[in-house]
């Protein structure tokens, strides 16, 4: 074989291992990209406009405490082919899974009725017209995705879907970045005033959110339901080595991905809004217009676009983790792979969280605080649910041969800590009057 030939081969066999790759990729970088949500947009919109570059060290600190949690969530969907609340029933009292349940019910309709808001801002400023009709025209769709696009299929347009997070990366090409300034705030902390604590409240909370785990792990679920090949782990020990590696690598792209992100908007905002002394945002929309008298109509078009497309992942990732949750905690036949008429229940909910989702559009909620503190309560409700999560995952009853060796627990408790910490200066904040 001459070397023209030998290179071929070559190119051939390593385009043939990064379409596997690639492949591979699904509930953890859907997951990672829904993380970066409208609501999410304007929280890291407010950090780089607010503090410039002083808080993008955050980045650093949640990158392993999300990927570990979210790693434990896949482990938890993977070895027992049931989603998170349904293993919340085997382990815990009703009661306190009612709350759990409860508690994540609430956080996903808030959420959703701030994502569907920001999503119609943005839409008005690019196309003109009312947001409120752009909103209802999201909804549906996002609603009607669900309802009538076959599993796989969906699995793919969100995975689609996230190529749209793109937009911020190439918001970064069209601004001047104080490089040496951004490297500074990577790696040293030095913003703790009360202002500093509640926006990095906000980032931990839009980071590591608690439908987050409910989806990854319903969706490992899921994978194995709607493939007659795969068992739970618990069932086919042998299978594990291939589908943690599988796991790890899904995941700890998905993160690296929805915080490489999460970077740019802080960098991008913080090189134009904070530089040029636009420093109260509050919404994604707002970021977005705020950037075109200073960067120009490219990249307000690309962040208006971002937001969008991001929506459009999100809203129904925060549905349908709300619809496995409670069809899971009821005991309902649950799981996009069933058609409407077969799991009604479980559609419902994910209509009723939306529809409710836009009725909070048109209420006297103030939309550019909804989305911020949507951010906040998801930090404050992660907490219990966190701990729930990881206590599971310790339990030989639960996750037989396969519970969480000390590395991943380690890192997993550690997330929790700082969540309550975090958690418990805002709460002390507000009451403190600070």
């Amino acid at each position: 074989m001459d070397d023209s030939s030998a290179a071929e081969a070559r190119a051939a066999k390593l385009g043939r291992k990064l379409t596997e790759s690639l492949e591979e990729l699904g509930p953890g970088v859907v997951t990672g990209a829904a993380d970066d949500d409208p609501s999410g947009i304007a929280t890291y919109s407010q950090a780089g406009a607010q503090f410039g570059y002083g808080l993008l060290w955050t980045m650093l600190l949640t990158y392993p405490l999300m990927a570990a949690v979210q790693l434990v969530s896949a482990h938890i969907g993977r070895v027992t082919g049931a989603g998170l609340a349904k293993n919340f029933t085997r382990a815990f009292p009703r009661s306190v899974v009612t709350l759990l349940v409860t508690i994540l019910l609430a956080a996903n309709v808030f959420n959703i009725g701030a994502d569907l808001a920001a999503m119609g801002e943005a839409a008005a400023l690019v196309a003109g017209g009312g947001d409120h009709v752009f909103t209802i025209a999201f909804a549906l769709l996002c609603v009607l995705l669900q309802l009538y696009v076959p599993y796989r299929q969906y699995a793919r347009v969100l995975k689609w879907l996230t190529l749209s997070l793109f937009a911020y990366v190439a918001v970064l090409l069209l601004v001047h970045i104080d490089w040496p300034q951004a490297f500074l705030g990577l790696v040293w902390p030095r913003e703790f005033g009360s202002a500093a604590l509640l926006t990095i409240v906000a980032v931990f909370g839009t980071t590591i959110s608690p439908y987050l785990f409910f989806w990854q792990s319903s969706q490992e679920a899921e994978d194995v339901a709607v493939d007659p090949r795969e068992k739970p782990l618990n069932k086919v020990p042998s299978h594990a080595p291939a589908q943690f590696q599988r796991i790890r690598f899904d995941t700890l792209f998905g993160m690296a991905f929805s915080n490489l992100i999460a970077l740019s908007i802080m960098l991008a905002t913080a090189a134009t809004l904070n530089a040029q002394g636009v420093m109260n945002i509050e919404t994604a929309a707002q970021a977005a217009e705020a950037l075109r008298p200073i960067a120009g109509n490219f990249a307000f078009a690309f962040f208006a676009l971002g937001i969008i497309g991001t929506g459009l992942l999100a809203v129904p990732v925060l549905a349908g983790s709300a619809a496995f949750a409670v069809g899971e905690a009821r005991g309902w036949k649950t799981g996009l792979e069933h058609k409407p008429v077969r799991a009604k229940r479980f559609y419902a909910i994910i209509v009723a969280a939306t529809l409710t989702g836009v009725v909070l559009d048109w209420s006297s909620i103030d939309p550019i605080k909804a989305l911020f503190w949507s951010a906040v309560l998801n930090g404050v409700s992660a907490v219990p649910i966190m701990i729930a999560m990881m206590l599971l995952a310790s339990r030989s009853s639960i996750m037989g041969r396969f519970t969480e060796r000390p590395l991943l627990p380690t890192f997993g408790w550690a997330a929790t800590a700082v969540m309550a910490a975090a958690s418990a200066a805002t709460l002390w904040g507000m009451v403190a009057g600070d």
